[in-house]
């Protein structure tokens, strides 16, 4: 076997069977759209031939609609924010959704002393800034339901993972048939985390010395609103 492209690497018994990691290279893709397109086309290998994409704005809306192209699927985007703990905003203690709905991890917020009060503010300061970014996308491309459905959550890469893990929570609330993380590039401690909170995680790049997710593109521009919104008239 071609260990510079294990399909399914295994580093002893106790590996997370959730989580396929295609290879452990880190060879940059060319842009977002091909970095989706590969996504796609790995799905399919792994027989994911239906569902609903749904994209992390703004750069996970890309690969979310080039993964829909590839798979003849709905796609759509997941507005989510995390719940920061108090002095490192990067731990995620919780997530708030679209529609306001909150998912707290109590055995965390307890761990840490988080005072209620302190959820509070932060899901109304979170929930404000989503709703002022979800309202004019909502007007085009309404919310697909996702009760019973088979959904594959996508972004451009991770880092952290506590956008994500947000993600994730959120999605969990509404119910889903199974939930699939589909991601172009992640290291591989966070990768095996997340695992853990989905059926399955597919990932195409795990470099063994993971830097930013921006070195593994050739062209990481940033993502503008007009474009995300072009891409969901396309999809309406």
């Amino acid at each position: 076997m071609n260990k510079t492209k294990n399909r399914c690497f295994k580093k002893n018994s106790n590996e997370n069977q959730r989580l396929h990691v295609v290879s452990r290279q880190g060879e940059p893709f060319e842009n977002r759209r091909q970095a989706g397109r590969l996504l796609g086309e790995e799905l399919k290998k792994q027989h994911v031939t239906h569902g609903v994409v749904l994209g992390i704005p703004r750069g996970g809306v890309i690969i979310a609609h080039e993964i829909a192209q590839v798979l003849g699927v709905e796609f759509d985007l997941v507005f989510t924010h995390k719940l920061g703990a108090p002095g490192n905003q990067e731990l995620a203690i919780g997530a708030v959704g679209e529609e306001g709905e909150v998912f707290l991890n109590e055995g965390l917020a307890r761990q840490l002393s988080v005072p209620p009060g302190y959820i509070a503010t932060q899901k109304e300061r979170q929930l404000a800034d989503i709703q002022q970014r979800c309202g004019m996308i909502r007007d085009i491309h309404p919310k697909i339901l996702l009760k019973g459905k088979t959904v594959i959550i996508t972004d451009d890469g991770i880092a952290t993972g506590s956008t994500m893990q947000a993600a994730l929570w959120c999605v969990q609330q509404e119910a889903p048939k199974k939930i699939i993380v589909a991601l172009p590039v992640g290291p591989e401690e966070v990768l095996e985390k997340l695992a853990e909170q989905a059926d399955q995680l597919i990932c195409l790049r795990v470099p063994l010395l993971f830097g930013s997710v921006s070195q593994y593109y050739k062209q990481f521009n940033q993502v503008q609103d007009s474009e995300v919104l072009e891409l969901l008239k396309k999809g309406a």
